[in-house]
């Protein structure tokens, strides 16, 4: 049982887009992407590459904000998704497809590379990871991307990341990388409306001595 509070504070949000506000008119009215004049912020330079990854980078995202809440350098998101493809943490299917972003390839890689400490949790409630949040320890977990309406039914859970970084006894803080607002960074839902989006899995990250 959680019977404290514990809340990261300024951990930076990112939009796995260029822009937050661009959100709501990529998700909702299928803008396209390039069309947000920062859509280059992070690393892009190529429209179709920029297209492709965009939309399945929450994970990448989520280690962006992590990495700069604790100050530790990386490159631009664009040279970081290089650097998780050669290390397996995303697979091209013959479909055309992506599997990914597969969780022990990605432990491997942020551990050898950042000197973060990643337990893949591949079955664990959403108290158990939430309990594991400390002074140097965020969480990802899989949840539906519907989880940016909280307030409407659901049809899936998992394929989608979102970055934890706050519990109490009731329920917790993220930031939603492809969230519109007012559920974008630093939501908080109770635990009973996460659950419906959640897919029962997910990893800690902790920041390791350097």
């Amino acid at each position: 049982m959680i019977d404290s509070v514990l809340r990261h504070a300024d951990v930076p949000y990112y939009t796995q887009w260029g822009s937050p506000e661009w959100v709501r008119d990529i998700v909702e009215r299928q803008r396209d992407p390039c069309d947000d004049p920062l859509w280059q912020r992070s690393g892009f330079d190529d429209p179709e590459r920029y297209r492709f990854w965009a939309k399945r980078l929450c994970g990448l995202t989520c280690l962006e904000s992590a990495l700069d809440y604790w100050r530790i350098d990386h490159a631009p998101r664009a040279a970081l998704l290089d650097d998780a493809l050669r290390h397996g943490v995303y697979r091209m299917r013959d479909d055309g497809g992506v599997d990914g972003l597969i969780y022990r390839p990605f432990a491997g890689w942020v551990g050898d590379a950042y000197g973060l400490q990643v337990e893949v949790l591949p079955q664990a409630s959403l108290e158990e990871i939430a309990g594991q949040l400390d002074a140097d320890t965020l969480a990802i977990v899989s949840v539906s991307a519907e989880i940016r309406y909280p307030e409407r039914p659901n049809q899936r859970q998992g394929g989608h990341l979102i970055l934890l970084h706050g519990r109490d006894r009731d329920g917790v803080w993220f930031h939603n990388p492809s969230g519109v607002a007012p559920h974008q960074a630093d939501v908080y839902l109770p635990f009973a409306t996460l659950a419906r989006f959640y897919a029962g899995r997910g990893m800690t990250l902790g920041r390791g001595a350097r």
